[in-house]
């Protein structure tokens, strides 16, 4: 009877360790999935906004450089920059505001179209450091795309 207790005993450890282990890894997966969404969701928002600023520009826009972008606009020129890692945006009589932190790459360029230019935004996050659960195998890219009002042909 000591025996089958024991043998009970050790069965319901090792299924009680294994439970663990398994919900330990399924709350750090949870965890860098919520880091992952958080980036991916604050990318998607700086880009709506970039593109927003790109459709309200009404003169042409000026890339300076491939480092800083100028759009005019009717409320004053906007600008963006890239640097150590962030996206800076700068509003008119207001200073650089940091739009998106943990980029690896940005690349605002000019997109020549038949009858019109369009702009291109090519951007890559940087991958998770916190992520022990392995699952960070891809790297974020985006593309956004717009073109300034002032572009299209009637």
């Amino acid at each position: 009877m000591i025996i089958e207790t024991m043998v009970y005993l050790s069965v319901l450890f090792t299924l009680l360790g294994v439970a663990y282990v398994a919900m330990y890894r399924c709350i750090d997966r949870s965890v860098a999935l919520r880091r992952n969404a958080d980036a991916l969701t604050s990318a998607v928002q700086a880009g709506e906004h970039w593109r927003a600023d790109v459709r309200a520009a009404n003169a042409p826009i000026q890339n300076e450089r491939q480092e800083v972008i100028h759009i005019p606009t009717a409320r004053g020129e906007i600008l963006y920059r890239f640097e150590t890692n962030a996206v800076l945006r700068r509003a008119p009589s207001n200073a650089w505001v940091r739009v998106l932190a943990n980029v690896k790459s940005s690349a605002m360029q000019p997109d020549a179209r038949q009858r019109l230019t369009a702009w291109r935004w090519e951007l890559e996050l940087l991958p998770v450091k916190k992520d022990t659960s392995n699952t960070n195998r891809i790297h974020p890219l985006f593309t956004f795309i717009a073109v300034p009002d002032a572009n299209i042909v009637k």
